[in-house]
C-alpha cells in the first residue's frame, strides 16, 4: 500500500468519523422450534451463546489490530413469530431469553422480535405484534421490526392499522425512558432478509444457518471529500467524487467482514453500503446534502441532491465488494444527524419534505419525533403512506416515530448515544379514521407482475 493512501485513511477514522458501524452476526432459529416455549427458549440461549460467544471480542481485536473503529456488535435472529407458531405461550418469554443472550454476550443490540405479515396474519403474528410494547418495555437491547408490505404483495392494512397502535402503546408505557420503546421499533414494505442496521436487522428464512453481515459508514468522509471540490464544479463531478470515496469506504468494511468470518469460522454475508449518520457534528447525511449547494437541508432541490449520492454511494460501493445488500444508500434519521436535526428545529425540514426525500434515500421516516397527542389512527397513516411509496417503487421504506408523551412541538426528545436528540416536529392532525380502520389489502401494483 502506497504511504499517502495509508495516511489518508487514518485521516478518514481520526478526524472524518469514518468507522465499522456495525459487525452483525445473522443466526437461524428455525431449529429452536419446540411445542414447549421454554424447551424453545433453553434452545435459543444455548445456539445463540454458542455461536456468539466470540463477537464481541472478535469486533474488538480487529478493531485494535487495524485501527478501525467497529462502533457496534449486533446480532440478529430468524423472526420470533415463526417460533411462537410452533409453541404458543407468551411471546415476551423470547424477548427475555434474547435479553439474556444479549447481557452474557456483551453486543449492543440484538434484532428479530419481528414478524413478516405483508400478505396476511399467519399462526402467532398477531400474539408477536401485540406483545411488542410488553416485550420492548422490559427488555433493553431488543429491537422490533414487523413487514407490513410489500411490492408483490400489496399493503396488509389490517396490520398498518394494529401498528399504529403498537407504535403508541410503545411509547406510551416507556414515556419514562424518554419513550425508548418507540425507537428500537420498526415497520416496512419490502423488508431486506439480510439488514445489519437496527433496529429492522432479522436474519431472514433464505439466509444460512449463520452468517457475518458488515454495515459500514462514512458520512463525514464524503462531506469531507466534497468541501476540497471547487464551488463551480459540476454534479457531474461531484456524483464522481462520491463514488471514489464510497469505493475506499467500502473496501475497508469488506476487510473487516471477511477478517471477521474468518476468525469466527463463520460464512461472510453482505457489505451495507449505507451513509448512516451520528449526532456527532460532521457526521451527518444533511451536511453532504449542503455541500452540494443547499444553505439547509430541507431546501427545495434537496430530494435531487439525495438522489444523486444514495446512487453514487451505491456505484461506488458495489465496485469494492462481491456481496452488496441490506439496505445500502443514505440514511436520513433526524434524531441520529446533527444536521438534520439543526434543519428540524429550524423549520426548514418539514415532515412533507422528509417524505418526500424517503423515495429516494435508503430507508424511509427514521427515528423521527412526533406530538405526545399523536393519535394511533394518524400514525397507521404516516406507515400507509411510505409502505405506498415503497411498494410503488419497488424499494425498501420504514417507519420508525416515536411519539413523545407529554411533549408539544418546539420541545427536545434526548435519547442519548447513536439515538441522539430529536425536536417534536409538527404533524397533520386531520381525522384519518374512517381510511385506516377500512382494513383489508391494498392490491399490488402492476409492477408486480414481472415473472
Amino acid at each position: 500500500m502506497q504511504t499517502d493512501k495509508i495516511l489518508e485513511t487514518i485521516k478518514m477514522i481520526d478526524e472524518e468519523c469514518l468507522d465499522i458501524r456495525t459487525i452483525t452476526m445473522g443466526i437461524s432459529l428455525l431449529d429452536c422450534c419446540d411445542p414447549d416455549i421454554h424447551v424453545s427458549c433453553r434452545k435459543i440461549e444455548e445456539k445463540i451463546c454458542r455461536l456468539a460467544k466470540d463477537l464481541v471480542k472478535t469486533g474488538e481485536d480487529i478493531s485494535r489490530e487495524y485501527g478501525i473503529p467497529v462502533v457496534n456488535k449486533r446480532i440478529s435472529v430468524t423472526p420470533i413469530a415463526l417460533l411462537v407458531a410452533s409453541s404458543g405461550g407468551d411471546p415476551v418469554e423470547y424477548a427475555l431469553t434474547l435479553e439474556r443472550c444479549a447481557n452474557k454476550l456483551g453486543v449492543n443490540f440484538i434484532g428479530g422480535y419481528s414478524a413478516l405479515v405483508q400478505k396476511g396474519y399467519s399462526k402467532g403474528d398477531y400474539e408477536l405484534i401485540e406483545s411488542i410494547p410488553r416485550a420492548l418495555a422490559q427488555t433493553e437491547h431488543v429491537c422490533s421490526s414487523v413487514n407490513i408490505g410489500s411490492t408483490k404483495a400489496g399493503i396488509n392494512m389490517d396490520a398498518v392499522r394494529q401498528m399504529g397502535h403498537v407504535v403508541r402503546k410503545s411509547a406510551e408505557i416507556t414515556a419514562d425512558r424518554n419513550c425508548i420503546g418507540a425507537a428500537k421499533l420498526v415497520v416496512f414494505c419490502n423488508a431486506p432478509e439480510d439488514n445489519p442496521f437496527m433496529a429492522g436487522a432479522f436474519h431472514g428464512v433464505g439466509e444460512g444457518d449463520c452468517v457475518i453481515n458488515v454495515g459500514v459508514s462514512g458520512p463525514g468522509v464524503v462531506r469531507a471529500a466534497l468541501a476540497k471540490a471547487s464551488k463551480e464544479a459540476s454534479l457531474d463531478e461531484m456524483a464522481d467524487l462520491i463514488k471514489k470515496t464510497a469505493f475506499k469506504i467500502t473496501r475497508m468494511g469488506q476487510l473487516v467482514g471477511k477478517e471477521a468470518s474468518k476468525r469466527l469460522g463463520v460464512p461472510f454475508g453482505i457489505v451495507d453500503l449505507s451513509l448512516a449518520p451520528t449526532p456527532a457534528v460532521g457526521d451527518s447525511v444533511a451536511y453532504i446534502l449542503e455541500e452540494l449547494g443547499l444553505q439547509t437541508c430541507g431546501a427545495y432541490g434537496t430530494t435531487a441532491c439525495l438522489a444523486m449520492l444514495n446512487d453514487a454511494v451505491k456505484k461506488g460501493g458495489v465496485m469494492a465488494t462481491s456481496h452488496v445488500g441490506g439496505l445500502s444508500g443514505a440514511f436520513i434519521p433526524v434524531s441520529e444527524d446533527a444536521g438534520m436535526i439543526h434543519a428540524a428545529q429550524s423549520g426548514c425540514l418539514v415532515l412533507e419534505k422528509l417524505e418526500a426525500m424517503t423515495a429516494v434515500c435508503s430507508v424511509g421516516l427514521d427515528m423521527i419525533v412526533v406530538p405526545g397527542n399523536t393519535s394511533a389512527d394518524v400514525i397507521a397513516g404516516m406507515i400507509a403512506d411510505e409502505a405506498a411509496i415503497g411498494m410503488v417503487n419497488s424499494k425498501t421504506t420504514a417507519v420508525r416515530v416515536i411519539p413523545a408523551i407529554g411533549y408539544e412541538v418546539g420541545q427536545v426528545l434526548d435519547f442519548g448515544g447513536l439515538l441522539g436528540s430529536g425536536p417534536v416536529m409538527p404533524v397533520n392532525q386531520e381525522n384519518n379514521s374512517v381510511f385506516v380502520n377500512r382494513g383489508g389489502r391494498i392490491p399490488a401494483p402492476l409492477q408486480a407482475l414481472k415473472n
